[in-house]
């Protein structure tokens, strides 16, 4: 029985496109090549896929069937859907927190790296970098940009943060308006119009020619095997499997909490099986077929398959933000191709943003029955403050530590968490019932042996080896930072210690609330 009357999505279609939204993000455009191309190849496919159906989509399914049950409690959000499936444990509602918080972290620097594709979209239009051939001057653009030096393109902070207000101020305005009326109605615009700038962008880079005809090797077709031909002795690395397996979180958005939010709006009645299978069809569309058809191939014909080498090993940042704009001026009509791309990156960015600070204003509106306006105002006011450190102190690796506790620890911990508690404690027949309630399609019955053994045996055998992993280590003790950088870092992470605290008292005073 529902405690209250709560929002829900209007159509199938926009619910789709606002799980796909989420997941379709800026990894799908910019990590997604970088990752293919730094792990064998094509070869990098196979561990990608085994990935995906061992336990991309059934963590997909898992998380839009708890998501729908206990949106039928009132609950839409972790804490609340954790303890909807097992009342009897007065402490699993507290693992629920990091569904919450993962996505908190992630939004406050999610959103400034956002603002960045929208303030390059202006510059893209009006041709601010449209004299930079090099690829340093573009870096020396960005650093500009990004408040990091001083030079002859940027004095300051004052174009970031101009354009960081826009985006904060957009997506305050969308989750303002709630489910139905801001994150579907704005779904159903931007993901198809994203579609639309991407498969431009591909279709230019598939009709590029040979640019310099004492290179012909040098072409569209060897760009792309570049990127699909298989090295398959990087699949003795365990390094490669890792990488897939934690592409695949990042690609479908599972282990945050978004999609248990975004679940909690259905009905009873409203098939979760297909509709979730869509949403990661959609996302994989966007990513592999779309995201590794731009970047790699239209450098690959430019540069080269020396350079294309470093360019691909660059990082993501540079990819999109340095070899894409010298690029794009390459080609006829340059400014307007250069706008769809970061325009893509903008909407990418938008629709997976607003999703991250859902379930924060949903635990505020179920738990507290804070009216949706006053929640999105305390939230709007919390986020915009903890933004700032990221904002002013870019360069000194905030950033990089805050992404692996929300992009990394936590979304493999809760992952891990949610599938021993939907497969092991709410029980697998009970289980397979719930999700078949009101499916199109049936599962393959394989999946009750995998979503119940394989899966939670693949997700603990990650978060063992990024736990203690070299990485892992390296992040927890601070290895490799400078040492002028640590009492910052080490400022944050107190910082994100006393949002857990309290989050976690949060949920102590409305189980008390719910009990009286």
């Amino acid at each position: 029985m529902k405690t209250k009357s709560r929002d829900t999505w209007k159509t199938k279609f926009g619910v789709i496109m606002a799980v796909a939204g989420s997941a379709v993000g800026l990894g799908n455009f910019l990590r997604f090549p970088v990752q293919a191309t730094a792990n064998g190849g094509g070869a990098f496919m196979i561990p990608y896929f085994i990935s995906l159906f061992l336990f991309g989509i059934p963590l997909m399914w898992i998380e839009w069937t708890i998501g729908r049950y206990g949106g039928g409690f009132g609950h839409g959000t972790a804490p609340g859907i954790f303890h909807s499936l097992w009342e009897k444990n007065r402490f699993i509602k507290y693992f629920g927190i990091i569904g919450i918080f993962g996505p908190l972290v992630i939004f406050i620097y999610y959103t400034h790296i956002e603002s960045w594709t929208l303030g390059y979209s202006f510059f893209a239009l009006i041709g601010k970098y449209v004299n930079i051939n090099s690829p340093q001057g573009m870096r020396d653009f960005l650093a500009g940009y990004q408040g990091l030096v001083k030079n002859q393109f940027f004095s300051g902070l004052g174009w970031a943060y101009l354009f960081f207000i826009l985006t904060f101020f957009l997506n305050i305005l969308v989750v303002y308006y709630g489910v139905s009326r801001g994150i579907e109605k704005l779904s159903k615009i931007a993901m198809p119009l994203l579609f639309l700038c991407a498969i431009l962008l591909v279709l230019r880079v598939l009709s590029l020619g040979i640019p310099n005809p004492t290179k012909p090797d040098w072409n569209i077709l060897n760009g792309l095997g570049f990127l699909w031909n298989p090295d398959f002795s990087s699949l003795r690395s365990p390094r490669v499997w890792l990488a897939a397996a934690g592409q695949i979180f990042f690609t479908l958005s599972v282990g945050i909490g978004v999609i248990l939010t975004y679940a909690s709006y259905l009905a009873k009645s409203e098939d979760v099986v297909l509709s979730g299978l869509t949403s990661a069809v959609t996302n994989e569309f966007a990513e592999v077929v779309l995201g590794a058809s731009i970047i790699i191939p239209a450098a690959f014909v430019f540069f080269g398959p020396m350079e294309i080498k470093n360019i691909s090993q660059s990082g993501a940042f540079d990819l999109g933000f340095v070899t894409m704009p010298i690029v794009l001026q390459k080609i006829a009509f340059s400014r307007f191709f250069s706008f769809l791309w970061f325009f893509l990156l903008f909407l990418a960015g938008l629709t997976s943003s607003i999703s991250l600070a859902q379930p924060a204003i949903a635990f505020m509106e179920d738990e507290f029955d804070i009216p949706r306006k006053k929640a999105v105002g305390i939230f709007s006011i919390v986020t915009f403050i903890l933004c700032q450190p990221v904002i002013f102190l870019l360069s000194r690796g905030v950033v990089n530590d805050l992404d692996f506790w929300g992009g990394t620890f936590c979304l493999v911990f809760f992952g891990t968490v949610e599938t021993i508690l939907f497969a092991w404690v709410f029980g697998m027949e009970r289980a397979w019932v719930e999700m078949h309630h009101g499916a199109d399609i049936n599962i393959p019955r394989i999946y009750k042996i995998i979503i119940k053994y394989i899966t939670p045996l693949i997700l603990f055998i990650i978060l063992i080896s990024w736990i203690f992993g070299k990485d892992g280590r390296d992040t927890l003790f601070l290895r490799n930072v400078p040492e002028e950088n640590r009492i910052y870092i080490l400022g944050m992470r107190l910082l994100l210690l006393l949002l857990l605290i309290t989050l976690g008292i949060l949920v102590k005073i409305a189980w008390k609330k719910r009990k009286t």
